[in-house]
């Protein structure tokens, strides 16, 4: 794809995720009814389902016969479902925090990328809150008018690392190991938070204000779109089996971070042959 529709492709993203701001903003600690998908952890509320809507009609109105794949509603093609050719799917997280949004915690975002083929083109990723607007394409990333430069700590003793490792998944699957790690990664690391963002949290390793961000059970919507602009901003983002469009785990980092020096790539990887 050329850099120019990849710039446009992203402008487009930036005015269906602007158009569900004064919503989230507005409903925002109004403390929201909470239903759940999988379990108890995986929060949902009328917002996110009526703000994908909006972002589905937007870009349904700017880019007919794309594919949509969102978190709530799940894959839906353009109009009748019939393509114009242009082969551009959308991965649309409504409201990336759900549980922060739901709670009154003021770290979420909407997050919206544009893939063509397994390459993502075009992302941005909107916090309604600071009216923030990081956008990337394949001329660069940028927050606002900003130009993002992901530049940072070079190892972990001086590094901020953004995880929600472990989560109640790697708890049930490895149990008090997964505790282990966790406490490694606390005594490796300058400072571990868990702000509860996946996307909110490449963002801010792409502007390189936190300098690693790591995830163990991630969906494309989640990612996509911080992905890209980790990369375009200088950054290194690292899905495990080497796709970003299929879920799974990831490492994030800024330029120059000694992964290879890192207890994070331990533990992503205890097996010694496998890699990244």
């Amino acid at each position: 794809m050329d850099p120019t529709t990849s710039r446009e492709l992203s402008e487009i993203a930036g005015q269906a995720a602007r158009a569900v701001g004064d919503r989230l903003r507005k409903a925002f600690r109004s403390r929201p009814s909470v239903e759940t998908k999988k379990d108890f952890h995986d929060p949902v509320t009328e917002h996110d389902r009526a703000a994908e809507e909006t972002i589905r009609e937007v870009l349904a109105e700017r880019c007919p016969g794309s594919t949509v794949v969102g978190e709530e509603g799940g894959t839906a093609a353009g109009a009748a479902g019939e393509s114009d050719g242009s082969g551009i799917r959308w991965y649309v997280d409504p409201i990336d925090g759900t549980a922060n949004f739901a709670a009154g915690i003021p770290f979420f975002c909407v997050s919206i990328a544009a893939a063509e083929g397994d390459e993502v083109v075009a992302g941005v990723i909107y916090d309604p809150l600071r009216e923030e607007m990081f956008h990337a394409d394949l001329g660069g990333a940028w927050c606002d008018d900003v130009r993002l430069r992901s530049a940072g700590a070079a190892r972990d003793r001086e590094a901020v690392l953004l995880s929600s490792y472990p989560g109640p998944h790697d708890l049930a699957a490895d149990g008090r190991e997964a505790l282990l790690r966790f406490g490694r990664m606390v005594e490796s690391f300058a400072s571990v938070r868990r702000p509860g963002s996946t996307a909110l949290k490449l963002a801010h390793v792409a502007g390189g204000w936190a300098d690693v961000a790591y995830g163990s059970g991630v969906s494309p919507w989640d990612v996509a779109a911080g992905a890209l602009l980790v990369r375009q901003a200088g950054g290194a983002y690292l899905p495990f089996g080497g796709a970003i469009l299929k879920p799974g785990g990831y490492i994030a980092h800024v330029g120059g971070f000694d992964l290879d020096g890192s207890v994070i790539r331990e533990i992503a990887f205890p097996d010694a042959g496998r890699t990244a």
